[in-house]
């Protein structure tokens, strides 16, 4: 079977490294970027880096012992995903430069896809790695497109132009603007920061790795292995802090408001970075110079929304008009994003019309009506308390171990079973009211328009390691060839 991988991202690294090694050599790994590193090779605004300890966020088989701190910025994690692409004999399946605009079902059994340039191309298996962190979010407000001087989404930075000195609003004040507004603020004559509602930010206390500690790494692996293990420990502490009513929830919240009063001086400050919501129910943040960039002169806080857009700047909730010379939106991503692909499956039904609204997805890899179509990280498939590339891990592991237990027993398609999926997807129903993240009162990027959380597994990564272990092809509606049928 030839096996079509969507996207060169940490998750198509991962299941191209996972195919070869259970024996599969034809595959393809697509991407619209010219190498390798997904989300980490498309965005590059001042300050990215990773919010998740450098030894944790990379691969499990693949120890970096030269990372330069414990927490690394976009370029150094870029490169790592590169050389892991190269390191795990991939570059020769790579297919850069090509960008999927449609995959089609076909009666006979496999899967046309076109590309932007118009060819077509065949595949008997298609693998979605394309992440979830890939598509702007504007906010919808009237007149954004009048601005008469610079704007741009924070994940699509505009190099080109100079801050120096310039009146600068920054709308948002989550992941990406705690990370920008920082950097900005060093050159910007006028920063104004725009929060809708206040974030629960802890230190991140970023430490830098010495030669010497870089060498011990590299002669003493198990160093690494010993510091995943105990940042894996703390790591899923995060899944009973978003657990309603658990006492860790109280413990971090404490945390941070201890960090924020003895960062934040100023009273007036201190209440409008003050969460109004249970710890869980936004993203966590870490960050150890936003507190301090906002106490410079040159930036203020607005603690209002963003009403609108005029030809020389914005109006605030309130009603209060600032002039600026450049908006920058730090708004977020359009998560489960399935639409960026026109997917048809069986019988012609659209992927991003199944996935509207309540997606569902056994065990965040497979959706009924859409054969031998698998994603790498889809609905419900990602863990909270545990780093992405272990979860990525966790998900090609099942995809490959299906695959080769297809190719033994001669068959040409697989489909997960409805019944069995909408069993899985009532049991998760059931266990969603017990986190933050997916309460009615909670209002973040975590639940859709509708109020499902279509993100996050209700559960930890030991369960969700455990509910994979026993992923088979039981699960599936298997069908073969007539030609397969005779010689079997």
């Amino acid at each position: 079977m030839h096996i079509a991988i969507i996207g060169a991202g940490p998750c198509g690294i991962a299941a191209g490294r996972e195919l070869r090694r259970q024996g599969f050599t034809d595959f393809t790994i697509i991407d619209a970027l010219d190498a390798p590193g997904g989300t980490w090779r498309l965005h590059n605004y001042p300050g990215l880096a990773c919010d998740v300890w450098a030894h944790s966020y990379s691969f499990t088989y693949a120890p970096n012992p030269d990372w330069s701190a414990s927490f690394v910025e976009q370029s150094e994690i870029q490169a790592y995903l590169a050389d892991c692409a190269r390191e795990f004999g991939l570059e020769e399946h790579l297919k850069l430069n090509t960008r999927i605009l449609r995959a089609q079902w076909q009666t006979e059994g496999h899967w046309i896809l076109e590309t932007e340039a118009g060819e077509s191309l065949r595949a008997d298996v298609i693998i979605n790695a394309m992440g979830n962190q890939h598509t702007p979010l504007y906010p919808d407000v009237p007149g954004r497109d009048s601005f008469t001087g610079d704007s741009w989404h924070g994940t699509r930075w505009n190099h080109s132009v100079s801050l120096e000195d310039k009146r600068i609003v920054v709308v948002g004040s989550a992941a990406c603007a705690v990370q920008v507004v920082p950097e900005i603020a060093k050159v910007a004559g006028k920063l104004t920061v725009l929060q809708r509602s206040p974030n629960w930010i802890m230190p991140r206390g970023r430490k830098f790795y010495s030669e010497a500690q870089k060498r011990r790494y590299r002669r003493y692996p198990w160093l690494i292995k010993a510091k995943r293990a105990v940042q894996g420990l703390m790591m899923g502490q995060v899944e009973n802090a978003a657990t309603l009513g658990h006492k860790r929830m109280q413990q971090f919240e404490k945390m941070a408001l201890d960090y924020l009063h003895k960062e934040i001086e100023d009273p007036e400050l201190r209440a409008a970075l003050t969460p109004d919501s249970r710890y869980g129910c936004k993203r966590g943040l870490v960050s150890d110079d936003f507190y301090p960039a906002l106490k410079r002169d040159n930036v203020s806080l607005i603690a209002e929304g963003l009403k609108e857009v005029t030809p020389t700047g914005i109006v605030t909730s309130s009603g209060g008009s600032i002039d600026c010379d450049v908006i920058i939106y730090c708004t977020g991503y359009r998560i489960m994003d399935w639409d960026r692909i026109d997917v048809r499956g069986r019988d012609n039904q659209s992927l991003a019309q199944a996935l509207d609204g309540t997606p569902r997805a056994y065990k965040g890899i497979a959706t009924p009506g859409f054969p031998n179509y698998f994603f790498a990280m889809g609905p419900n498939g990602l863990v909270l308390n545990a780093s992405y590339f272990r979860t990525a891990e966790v998900n090609v592991a099942s995809i490959v171990k299906l695959l080769r237990a297809m190719r033994d027993k001669n068959s040409n398609t697989i489909e997960v079973k409805e019944t069995v999926t909408a069993e899985y997807c009532d049991w998760m129903m059931n266990r969603f009211p017990q986190y933050s993240w997916a309460a009615k009162d909670c209002q973040s990027y975590y639940t859709n328009a509708e109020g499902y959380p279509p993100f996050l597994y209700p559960g930890s990564f030991k369960a969700y390691q455990k509910a994979h272990g026993g992923i088979s092809l039981d699960e599936f509606e298997i069908q073969r060839t007539e030609e397969q049928r005779q010689v079997a």
